[in-house]
């Protein structure tokens, strides 16, 4: 995950929880949903970078574990 989606997806979640708070202490349920709607989502864009970058490394070690493996054969 790069660290502009890192600071996105905080700043979206820290607004959320401000909105939230904010439609509680109000009486606004619609500004409290609306953060946790906000928050949800940062906490879902979170979760699909953490995968992407999970499949990245598997790529990688894949292809790491493919060039060891024709090392082996060829000896280079």
């Amino acid at each position: 995950m790069g660290i502009n989606d890192k600071i996105s997806n905080a700043a979206t979640e820290h607004l959320g929880a401000a909105k939230e708070g904010a439609g509680k202490l109000t009486g606004d349920q619609s500004l409290e949903r609306e953060g946790q709607h906000d928050q949800a989502q940062a906490k879902l864009q979170q979760a699909g970078e953490k995968v992407k970058d999970a499949a990245a490394d598997i790529g990688d070690n894949i292809k790491d574990a493919a060039r060891k493996l024709k090392e082996g054969f060829t000896g280079k």
